[in-house]
C-alpha cells in the first residue's frame, strides 16, 4: 500500500475510532481520557495493531494539542485575573506543592530513579488536570458554586508554576550545568514577567492587532501566532506549552472569546491525538509490574489533594460541603502529567509505564471524588453524631434554621440520592453552620 494511502486509512481509523470512545464515555459519565490512552495502548509498540504510517503524523499533532490545551487555558484567564491569584492563594499554592509533589518525588527515590527522576515524578503527582476538572464542574453544574472561584485559583497556580518547573525540568534532562539551568530559569521568569506586564498594560492594544471580524483570519493569525512563539519559546529552552500559555494571557476581550470558539474544536481533536500518541509511546507488558506502585501513589496523592483543596476553601471562608466538594474536585489528573512525563520518559523510560497507569487511575477516580467526597464525609458525620448520643433519636432541628433553602438545591444536584438520605435522617445537634450557610445565595449563585 502507497505511504499516503496507508496514512490517510489509518489516520481515519483513528480519528473515527477516537469519535466513538468519546461518546461512549459521554454515555457513562466518564472523560475520554482514559479510553484514549488504553487506544494508543491497544495499537501502539507491543500493542495488538501497531500503528506505523501514521506514527510521525501522530508525533506532530501530539505537540500541537499540547500547544492547543494550553493556549484555550490561558485564554480563560485575564493577567488581572492571575496577578490577583497570586496575591490571595500563593499559600494555598505553597501547601498544594508540599502535599502533593513530595510524595512523587519520595516515590521515585525509593524506586531508585534518582534526583532527575523524582523532580519529574513530582511534577507528575503535583498538577491537577484543568481540562479534566473544568469539565466535571461543567457537568455537575458547579461553575456558580463559592467554592469554584478557589478550585480555580489552586489550577492556576500550578499553571504558573509550570512556566517555571517546566524549564528547569527541561535543563535537567538535557544535562545543562546548574549555569545553564540558571540561565533558563531567568529566562521562563523574564518572559513571564514581560507578558504579564504587555497584558496588564498593553492588552487592548495586543488584542486590537489580532482582532478580526472574519473568523478565518483570526483563527489564522491567533493560531500561527501562538505556534510561533511556542517555537521561539521551545528554542529559549521555555517550555513550548508555557509560551501558548503565555499567548492565550495577553488575548482578552472579544478577542479571547472569539478565538476560544474557533479553537475548542481544534483543540478536542489535538489533544485526543496527544493522549493516544501517550499511550502509542507505552508499551503495555511495561504496566502491570507498576500497577500497585501506581494505586498506592494514586490513593495517597488523591487524599493529599483532598486536603489541598479543604485547606484552599477554609481561607477563603467557605463553609465545610464547600470545602469536601473543592478537595474531591482536584483530585483529577491528565494532561500536565501526560506532559511531563512525555519530556521525562527520554532520559528515565521507567517514568512512562507508571505515569500511565498513574494518569489512568486518577482520570476516572477524579469524576467521582468530585461527586461523592462531600456527601460521603456528610453521612460519615452523621452517622458519628447519632452514635454520640446514645439515645437513638436526635432532637428536632429549630424551625427557623436557615439551611433549608442550601440543602433543598444540593437534593436537586446529580448528588441527590446521598444528600436525600442524609436530610431524612434525624438531625444531630451540631455548631452553627459557617458565614457562608448563613448569608442569602446573591442572584445568579445558587450553592455555596
Amino acid at each position: 500500500m502507497h505511504d499516503t494511502t496507508a496514512l490517510l486509512v489509518e489516520l481515519g481509523a483513528v480519528i473515527l475510532g477516537l469519535g466513538l470512545l468519546g461518546r461512549f464515555a459521554g454515555r457513562i459519565g466518564l472523560s475520554p481520557i482514559p479510553l484514549y490512552l488504553l487506544a494508543g495502548l491497544a495499537f501502539g509498540h507491543g500493542g495488538l495493531i501497531p500503528l506505523k504510517a501514521s506514527e510521525e503524523f501522530t508525533m506532530v499533532g501530539a505537540e500541537i494539542g499540547v500547544i492547543l490545551l494550553l493556549l484555550l487555558l490561558g485564554l480563560e484567564y485575564s493577567a488581572s485575573e492571575l496577578v490577583t491569584s497570586l496575591k490571595t492563594q500563593y499559600p494555598s499554592g505553597a501547601v498544594d506543592f508540599a502535599l502533593n509533589a513530595t510524595p512523587g518525588a519520595v516515590a521515585a527515590l525509593i524506586l531508585g530513579w534518582g534526583p532527575v527522576g523524582a523532580v519529574a515524578l513530582a511534577g507528575v503527582t503535583w498538577i491537577s488536570s484543568s481540562g479534566v476538572i473544568a469539565k466535571v464542574m461543567t457537568d455537575l453544574g458547579r461553575l456558580g458554586n463559592r467554592e469554584t472561584p478557589v478550585v480555580l485559583g489552586i489550577l492556576v497556580m500550578e499553571d504558573l508554576a509550570m512556566a517555571v518547573y517546566l524549564p528547569l525540568l527541561t535543563a535537567m534532562l538535557a544535562g545543562v550545568s546548574l549555569a545553564g539551568g540558571s540561565l533558563a530559569l531567568v529566562i521562563a521568569l523574564g518572559a513571564v514577567g514581560l507578558v504579564l506586564y504587555l497584558a496588564l498594560r498593553h492588552g487592548r492594544l495586543i488584542s486590537r492587532a489580532v482582532s478580526s471580524d472574519n473568523p478565518e483570519m483570526l483563527l489564522l493569525v491567533v493560531l500561527g501566532l501562538t505556534v510561533l512563539v511556542a517555537g521561539v519559546a521551545q528554542q529559549l529552552q521555555v517550555s513550548a506549552a508555557v509560551g501558548a500559555f503565555l499567548v492565550g494571557i495577553a488575548l482578552s476581550g472579544e478577542v479571547a472569546e472569539g478565538a476560544r470558539k474557533l479553537l475548542t474544536p481544534l483543540r478536542d481533536l489535538f489533544a485526543a491525538v496527544f493522549f493516544v500518541f501517550f499511550g502509542l509511546s507505552t508499551n503495555p507488558a511495561d504496566i502491570p509490574p507498576v500497577l500497585l506502585p501506581a494505586a498506592l501513589l494514586a490513593v495517597v496523592t488523591a487524599l493529599t489533594k483532598i486536603a489541598t483543596g479543604w485547606y484552599a476553601a477554609r481561607r477563603a471562608g467557605i463553609g465545610s460541603r464547600g470545602r469536601w466538594r473543592a478537595g474531591g474536585t482536584l483530585v483529577a489528573r491528565g494532561e500536565f502529567s501526560i506532559v511531563i512525563a512525555g519530556l521525562a520518559v527520554a532520559t528515565e523510560p521507567r517514568i512512562g509505564p507508571i505515569a500511565t497507569a498513574y494518569v489512568l487511575i486518577l482520570v476516572v477516580l477524579g469524576p467521582l471524588t468530585a461527586r461523592w467526597t462531600q456527601p460521603i464525609v456528610a453521612r460519615i458525620e452523621a452517622r458519628r453524631g447519632r452514635g454520640g448520643k446514645g439515645a437513638g433519636t436526635a432532637p428536632a432541628e429549630p424551625a427557623a434554621k436557615p439551611v433549608a433553602e442550601p440543602v433543598a438545591e444540593f437534593v436537586a444536584e446529580p448528588v441527590a440520592k446521598p444528600v436525600a438520605e442524609f436530610v431524612a435522617e434525624p438531625a444531630p445537634e451540631r455548631p452553627l453552620p459557617q458565614h457562608d450557610d448563613l448569608t442569602p445565595e446573591p442572584a445568579g449563585e445558587t450553592r455555596e
